[in-house]
């Protein structure tokens, strides 16, 4: 057996028949939350006759056996790096962070330290919440690399479960600042698409029918030279959404490299400035702090970059 894995049977309570798995684990093993036992189911390691379930909300039956394999407590293998932090607000909870754009979030192949994480464990002297595991200490959501804003993280696990439940009930006040390519007809609009990875090149993401649910609603905040500057708030947090939604209704994010096709109206522009990022801001952040009950909402004004980008375009 793998010395740095402990292996917890389990069995399904008959009070827990037609239960989620994910909920019925957290029932037969009270040591391990429904957040922690959702990402192991995700990734393997809980299994059924050495076979891999990777589906957290399928239905469970009582009398039933598993195996989790839970990773034995080990220091993260991430290193705390001294990477200079914008913070918006902290306590002994939380932290929301203005991250810019250029900085990757958690660790991955490609990009193994250098990311917001290790600017996370050298801040917070290591406390951060577990449930993402090692590679992701912390991390409750993610915004793409070349994307900026803001974003909050939790130092513990119990906020990393409130914070997690108010994402899952689609109650966090999310809004970005996008600058688009020509004029959103009409100027208020919401884009309900299902998003899932496309299925003709799997780095992106595209409208598939069966996706999941994906809802952005966008107005006009100030129309621009042959494009507009926008506010997406978004109802459901899925990967790339904002980019891939406007896109899909014409109207793709200036700078963007994968979804968007420069114009020759703002390519001299663009080249000018040497911008490079999909002009793409989180721009407001709102949530209910999960141990105190308290309100909060954050506004992050658009970096020096977009804001020049912006400047260049007013009619």
């Amino acid at each position: 057996m793998d010395r740095g894995v402990i292996i917890i049977e389990a069995t399904i309570a008959a009070t827990a028949d037609g239960w989620r798995v994910d909920r019925a684990l957290a029932d037969a093993v009270p040591t391990l939350s429904r957040e922690r036992l959702k990402v192991l189911i995700n990734a393997g390691q809980v299994t059924q006759n050495g076979v891999a379930m990777r589906d957290p909300s399928r239905k469970a039956k009582g009398g039933e056996p598993f195996a989790v394999a839970v990773p034995a407590p080990t220091p993260a293998h991430n290193e705390a790096q001294d990477i200079p932090l914008v913070v918006a607000w902290e306590d002994e909870h939380l932290i929301v962070v203005d991250k810019p754009a250029g900085l990757v979030v958690h660790p991955a192949a490609g990009n193994l330290d250098g990311t917001l994480v290790n600017a996370l464990l050298h801040h917070c002297h290591g406390s951060l919440s577990g449930i993402g595991g090692v590679a992701r200490p912390g991390i409750v959501h993610r915004i793409d690399k070349d994307t900026s804003g803001l974003m909050v993280a939790a130092k513990t696990d119990r906020t990393h479960e409130g914070l997690a439940k108010q994402f899952a009930a689609h109650s966090i006040d999310r809004r970005y600042r996008a600058i688009v390519g020509g004029r959103p007809m009409p100027a208020n609009g919401k884009v309900d698409a299902p998003l899932a990875r496309s299925p003709n090149n799997r780095k992106k993401v595209a409208i598939v029918p069966g996706g999941k649910r994906a809802v952005t609603h966008y107005s006009t905040v100030r129309p621009l030279r042959e494009a507009t500057l926008v506010e997406c708030r978004l109802e459901t947090g899925r990967t790339h959404q904002v980019r891939v939604h406007m896109a899909s209704i014409g109207h793709a994010l200036l700078g963007d490299p994968v979804y968007g096709r420069t114009k020759h109206a703002h390519k001299g522009v663009l080249d000018t400035l040497n911008f490079r990022r999909q002009a793409l801001h989180a721009a407001h952040l709102g949530f209910i702090h999960p141990i105190t009950g308290e309100a909060l909402g954050f506004d992050s004004a658009m970096p020096p970059d977009m804001q020049e980008l912006f400047t260049q375009l007013i009619v």
